[in-house]
């Protein structure tokens, strides 16, 4: 379901791996049928309900609008299917919930395409910084920066809270670097402190529409501490020129470093008291899950449609074999997605230190002088 950009790579990963894309669903049938001619040929342009009850349809991918992510999920659950659904889960930490619960009691496979989790070299840095020799980790940091939305006239769906959620850049990107952050060193996020700011008050309605007020952020900063006792910070913006995709992070145990930086999936900076060096991709030279990952020879570069290859023949593995992989991204690290994303709001909002999932609505606009922190 959803036949932009995101919804051409899932098809194209989803063939890649063997599988067969049955149907297309969209806004309209016109929008259907083109992305039939375009990229899904042999497919049949359905509506949404009847692509979500087909006989021959094993997995629902959703890759439409986020405020129709957990009425599609929860119908497709309904109706037996397996489902990848784009993040956010959900417009808000109850909405995921409430889908991760339902994922849950289902038995079906239910993942969200954190697809970082699949470069090679991110296996390999999680590797080395969990390694016994590498000691215990003292900071994670790093930013995730792109400049689509770095002019006024810049707009898109997203934009508009009500399709989008009350988080724009850090629901949207920040989810990102949290769930690869954490996946690569083993800790959880616990404690977040962060600002946000919102670039322009205004930008262009959709299709040229009249100008609206932006009430989502452009830019987050956010410190936070984990469960483990390690620090750390993180920068988060749509609105820095020249930056594309430029996700990038950096783990310092007692005894090494490691860098990375999504740009240049085919590196990886490591580093030590006696020296440094740049780690090039070579299956023959990586940790186990690196070289899994690694399906072309060392010098043939590597890249974000083969991490998403990767994630999408883990789905259908899942499926096939009743039982989760155990890298694969599921609705549960969407749920946990959706609490760190409040946890900023919250914190933002109140000027205060706040723990993930500590906290409720209220909280939200609570003054900062006013009301403590729930308990944990």
């Amino acid at each position: 379901m959803g036949t932009g950009m995101m919804g051409r790579i899932h098809a194209d990963a989803a063939r890649r791996v063997g599988a067969r894309v049955v149907a297309v669903a969209g806004s309209s049938r016109t929008s259907a049928e083109r992305a039939v001619r375009e990229w899904a040929g042999g497919s049949a342009a359905l509506e949404v309900e009847d692509l979500i009850t087909h006989p021959d349809i094993d997995v629902v991918h959703l890759c439409v609008p986020n405020h129709l992510h957990e009425p599609l999920a929860a119908r497709a659950l309904e109706a037996g299917k397996h489902v990848v659904c784009e993040k956010p889960l959900a417009l808000d930490l109850a909405g995921a919930r409430a889908l991760a619960g339902s994922a849950r009691t289902s038995g079906l496979t239910a993942a969200v395409p954190f697809i970082y989790r699949y470069h090679p070299l991110v296996a390999e840095a999680r590797a080395r910084v969990q390694a016994g020799s590498a000691g215990s980790i003292h900071l994670i940091h790093g930013s995730y920066l792109q400049d689509w939305l770095s002019n006024p006239e810049d707009t898109n769906w997203r934009v508009d809270a009500g399709k989008g959620g009350a988080s724009r850049a850090f629901a949207d990107i920040g989810s990102h670097w949290c769930d690869l952050v954490e996946w690569v060193s083993g800790h959880r996020i616990q404690e977040v402190s962060a600002l946000t700011k919102t670039a322009y008050a205004e930008r262009p309605g959709a299709a040229g529409t009249a100008p609206g007020a932006v009430s989502t952020e452009d830019i987050a900063s956010v410190a936070f501490r984990t469960d483990r006792g390690a620090v750390g910070s993180v920068i988060i913006s749509q609105v820095s020129p020249g930056r594309k995709n430029r996700l990038w992070f950096e783990i310092s145990t007692a005894n090494v470093s490691v860098g990375f930086d999504q740009e240049q999936p085919e590196t990886l900076w490591v580093g030590g008291r006696e020296g440094n060096q740049v780690l090039t991709r070579d299956p023959n030279t990586l940790s186990p899950e690196a070289a899994e990952l690694s399906t072309l020879p060392a010098g043939h570069p590597q890249g974000y449609h083969d991490a998403f290859r990767a994630f999408v023949a883990d789905v259908y593995a899942s499926v096939s074999h009743g039982a989760a992989v155990g890298r694969m991204p599921t609705f549960e690290d969407g749920l946990r997605a959706a609490a760190i994303t409040e946890a900023v709001l919250a914190s933002a909002e109140r000027g205060a230190w706040v723990r993930v999932g500590d906290f409720s609505p209220a909280l939200l606009t609570a003054s900062a002088a006013g009301a403590s922190l729930p308990e944990s």
